[in-house]
């Protein structure tokens, strides 16, 4: 926007929720020239981003861009809108802006040099506090009344006046940290279409055995794929690591397939993935392997000391496989390259590590993250019905989901002085 299009001083605006999208939209309309109030339930900002960074800040991801837009599923094009001109390289740019180096990890992943996310938090706010945006905590947003923002606050409940409002709520993961998703019930009253919400990047209930469960719960598959249905019935693969819990799977293999599982089973009420525990060899060597003489050691001997199948591939083997087929020296070998594991359910939402649904962009006025329902109301983040896998796609949407609204916000106030 030409800095001579700049909203006068006067016009104010509230940005609902201190995530890195709000706070992004925030830092967008302050170098705009608005005035900016930044809301949260919380009792400081950040909280979800902090916690996220507890095991290492990742931040974006280095892939080229196409395949980096192709992540996000269905919402490609829209998502692509919002990383025009702030794509990860430029987030990157950005945070160095911010005196946070960054690298490349092996996997591609970025994060920041410390691996941690409270300096770079500590950073932007201080920066944000520089230009001028007002922060206020302990202050949840209960709705409207008479056109004016509701807010509930330590000393009670208030109403507040903005020219222009940005809602940055997040959606309905670690309610405990702020994304509870009880706003969804405020714009639905007042004609918003939202898609329910659901857990994404988020584990799997498996119906274990009771002897499965107690000896391999906790054990982890650091060398193995999953095969699963994808769109048009297509068998898709991908290698990794998970897993087994007490009540299912979980763990990055697991988080990355986790969008088309949970959609088979809302449709057909389970999934069905295939594990491939052996990723590194073809099925022609391991039939070769399990098919060579054993004497007299069992079968299970036999596997361990060819294969290296032990402990909780083993476990999985005779949790998942008929007798009859652990018999079978064919069926074993197809068995230890396409395991058929029958997923129950996803895991409440509350655990997931984000959420799908959410406010449907048919609800937007086109292109704008303004909602169509609530003309000058802004919608930014995981309030919109998105999802990304884990790998620095989630962060880096609601960083440019962020600024979109602030940039659309801004054109907003001035069409409207």
């Amino acid at each position: 926007m030409p800095m001579n299009q700049q909203p006068k001083p006067s016009k104010r605006v509230a940005v609902i929720g201190a995530g890195p999208a709000g706070l992004m939209a925030a830092e967008t309309l302050a170098a705009g020239g608005a005035q900016v109030d930044v809301y949260d339930a919380m009792a400081s900002s950040g909280r979800k981003f902090l916690l996220a960074g507890k095991g290492g800040m990742n931040i974006t991801h280095s892939e080229a861009l196409p395949a980096f837009r192709s992540r996000y599923r269905e919402r490609a094009l829209e998502v692509g809108r919002w990383l025009d001109g702030f794509e990860p390289q430029a987030l990157r740019d950005w945070i160095h802006g911010l005196g946070i180096d960054t690298f490349v990890g092996s996997s591609g992943r970025v994060f920041p040099r410390e691996m941690k996310a409270a300096p770079l938090l500590r950073a932007w706010l201080h920066r944000l506090r520089e230009a001028g945006v007002r922060l206020h905590m302990r202050h949840r947003w209960l709705g409207w009344q008479d056109g004016r923002l509701r807010m509930a606050t330590p000393g009670g409940e208030v109403l507040l006046d903005a020219d222009a409002t940005v809602l940055a709520l997040g959606g309905a993961s670690w309610a405990r940290l702020g994304s509870d998703g009880a706003w969804v019930p405020l714009l639905a009253e007042r004609g918003v279409e939202v898609a329910p919400l659901a857990p994404a990047n988020c584990g799997f209930d498996v119906d274990w055995s009771a002897h499965f469960r107690d000896k391999h719960a906790g054990a982890p598959l650091t060398t193995v794929a999953i095969a699963w249905r994808g769109e048009g019935g297509a068998l898709e693969k991908r290698q990794g690591q998970f897993v087994v819990t007490q009540t299912g799977i979980e763990g990055s293999l697991v988080y990355a397939v986790s969008a088309p599982v949970r959609d088979q089973i809302a449709a057909a009420g389970s999934a069905t993935i295939w594990l491939d525990l052996l990723p590194d060899l073809d099925e022609a060597r391991v039939l070769s392997e399990v098919a060579r003489p054993r004497a007299s050691r069992s079968m299970s001997s036999h596997l361990a000391g060819r294969l290296g199948i032990k402990g909780v591939k083993a476990g999985l083997l005779h949790e998942c496989l008929p007798k009859e087929e652990y018999a079978d020296p064919g069926k074993l070998a197809r068995a230890l390259k396409a395991l058929p594991l029958v997923l129950r359910r996803a895991r409440p939402i509350d655990e997931a590590i984000s959420s799908a649904g959410g406010v449907r962009f048919e609800a937007l006025d086109g292109s704008s993250a303004m909602l169509r329902a609530l003309p000058g109301v802004f919608v930014a983040g995981e309030m919109l019905d998105w999802e990304a896998p884990t790998g620095g796609y989630l962060l880096t949407a609601c960083f440019g989901s962020g600024r979109a609204a602030g940039r659309d916000a801004l054109a907003y106030l001035n069409a409207n002085p």
